[in-house]
């Protein structure tokens, strides 16, 4: 017999009755029921229960034993008695006669549980967290995880994409977030930056050749924690394509993602046919260029109907052609408690407040907005948004380019309150049609929106003759249940346009030339029309695993300071390290 197992401990069934058996493992939880000791036996495949009596030659060992020490327990396998059978475990109808216990690793005093779920603070979650991930749950959203990646490859592999792996230490380059540097000891001086993205990477593979490309690739971005995003690092899956259009890269991605989650749903719907939604669209819409559809709340606007009304103070905002008036509507909100205490939530977002119609029975208008707007326009607003007695409208005012987050955590707020999302379902959707440029505020000059390494439709002539905050980018992003889960453009790769697209954003060509040498030199020899994305796995397994935390699907995650409890990280280093890297620390003054 093997020296630690002949079987796992979630292998055996029935027919193993009669066999002797050696399983290895952890003590998950012991109980005594009137001096029968029963040893639940757990290792990564399952549990198994162990029964060990007065009569058991190994009982004295058995009386030993505590939670979570690792053992080697042999023994019969036999039928558990009648009505004792537990269908939810695999070998829940057998249970092992424990002849001998061996302690192959005795545990101490347990800073936290791991039998069972229950809630416990992070800190000692991250620090114990090898304990942690033996809790069953989130050892099953790791192996989840694990899963879901290997459907992901093999989905890619079938619609023709190959597998490369690009550089981890790389050259410093502007996507949006701070750089991870590392000192070079060969280039005193000089640093390697960890890549936020492979992007210049796989547009080079393009260039290069290689048509279909793809890798779970691991992102290094050195920015402050976000609730959506672990600190540090996470994982992609970035593609990229050649010779393709828009319409291409969503053909071959659309059916990837959908099969993921349609395989890990656990039945619950998935969108097929995702929608197309304009990125002005959804701000309208959902005040959210990642909008959750679960939610059927549609805002729309409502200007028309307070324009020149005796409700002044919208109708003072709305003399400038800039500002507008959306409703957002809420069915079955129609009652003055519901309305005030939307109204308090608003102040407390650190709006003036959120004014708001109501139509009772008989089907009046009634509130302040009402009664300032009269019973006709009121209707009409009803009409215009399908509303019923009992429900409510909401509404928003000003100008739409500042105020439409606001609305869209209104909309979200609403459907939370009157229980109008549908959460056991997946509402994928593509949003498109995002702006090439912004207007950056702090440094009051026109930026990149999103990626800069996008094509602007229009090309060349729309860069040369266009408004540059009127022109549209050949970008696009997957949302799904409120989250941006993928990201991606169909790329620039022509040189001069590639110049023209910085100059508008404030970088020369020369600084072009220095900070993206590779990808332009790239350009002039021939470059194939591209385009690609990247899927956040994190977010993605997330979603499937059915939690809103990045740390239930993660194996060893820092904290929200990005800091790594378990193994210590960051850490100082010491003084002949730092000489190696001809580095000298100008630390902050603590005092």
């Amino acid at each position: 017999m093997h020296r630690y197992r002949s079987h796992t401990c979630g292998a055996l069934r029935d027919s193993d009755i009669g066999q002797t058996v050696r399983l290895s493992g952890w003590c998950h939880r012991i109980r005594d029921h009137g001096g029968v000791l029963f040893i639940d036996l757990r290792d990564h495949y399952g549990l198994t229960q162990c029964v060990a009596d007065p009569d058991s030659p190994a009982f004295s060992m058995a009386e030993k034993l505590r939670s979570e020490w690792v053992v080697r327990i042999d023994g019969k396998v036999r039928r558990r008695p009648e009505g004792t059978d537990n269908p939810e475990l695999p070998t829940g109808s057998v249970e092992l006669y424990v002849s001998e216990i061996e302690v192959l690793g005795p545990a101490g005093e347990l800073p936290m549980p791991v039998f069972g779920d229950q809630e416990y603070p992070e800190d000692i979650r991250l620090k114990y967290r090898f304990l942690d991930l033996r809790r069953d749950k989130l050892h099953q959203n790791i192996m989840t995880r694990g899963a879901i990646v290997d459907s992901m490859r093999r989905r890619m592999k079938e619609q023709g994409f190959l597998e490369f792996q690009t550089p981890i230490l790389t050259a410093s380059s502007p996507e949006g977030a701070r750089d991870f540097l590392v000192p070079s000891r060969i280039h005193p001086g000089k640093f390697y930056a960890l890549p936020q993205a492979p992007q210049q990477y796989k547009q080079l593979l393009m260039m290069s050749g290689f048509d279909r490309y793809f890798q779970i690739a691991p992102c290094f971005r050195d920015e402050d924690p976000r609730a959506d995003r672990l600190p540090g690092e996470f994982y992609q899956l970035d593609l990229e394509m050649s010779f393709v259009e828009q319409d291409d890269v969503f053909a071959a991605v659309e059916p990837v993602m959908t099969g993921v989650f349609e395989e890990f749903a656990k039945g619950k719907p998935v969108t097929k046919g995702w929608p197309r939604i304009p990125f002005a669209e959804a701000l309208k819409k959902y005040g959210s260029d990642k909008p959750d559809l679960r939610n059927p709340i549609i805002m729309q606007s409502v200007s028309e109907h307070f324009r020149g009304s005796g409700f002044k103070v919208f109708a003072r905002m709305l003399e400038d052609p800039k500002n507008q008036v959306w409703a957002i509507p809420g069915k079955g909100g129609g009652s003055r408690a519901f309305c005030d205490r939307m109204n308090s939530w608003a102040q407390g977002e650190g709006q003036p407040g959120l004014g708001y119609i109501m139509w009772r029975e008989g089907g009046e208008g009634a509130g302040p907005l009402a009664n300032n707007i009269g019973p006709e326009r009121t209707a009409a607003i009803r009409a215009q948004l399908g509303l019923k007695e009992g429900d409510a409208a909401f509404f928003v005012a000003g100008d739409p380019d500042k105020f439409w987050k606001f609305s869209g955590l209104a909309r979200t707020k609403l459907g939370e309150e009157l229980n109008l999302i549908d959460k056991d379902r997946f509402e994928l959707a593509w949003i498109v049609d995002f702006p090439m440029y912004e207007y950056n505020e702090d440094d009051k000059k026109v930026d990149f929106s999103h990626n800069p390494f996008s094509m602007p439709q229009g090309g060349l002539d729309a860069l040369n003759n266009q408004d540059p905050l009127t022109i549209k980018a050949f970008q696009y992003d997957i949302t799904c249940n409120g989250y941006e889960i993928a990201s991606g453009g169909i790329r620039n790769h022509r040189p001069e346009t590639m110049v023209k697209a910085f100059e508008i954003a404030g970088y020369g060509e020369n600084e072009v030339v220095e900070r993206f040498g590779g990808m332009y030199r790239a350009f002039q020899y021939g470059a194939p029309p591209h385009g690609g994305m990247a899927a956040g796995v994190d977010r993605i397994v997330m979603l499937l695993c059915g939690t809103n935390n990045l740390r239930e699907i993660s194996l060893f995650p820092m904290n929200q300071q990005a800091v790594d409890l378990l193994m210590g990280a960051p850490s100082e280093v010491s003084t002949r390290q730092l000489r190696e890297l001809h580095i000298r620390l100008n630390l902050p003054d603590r005092t």
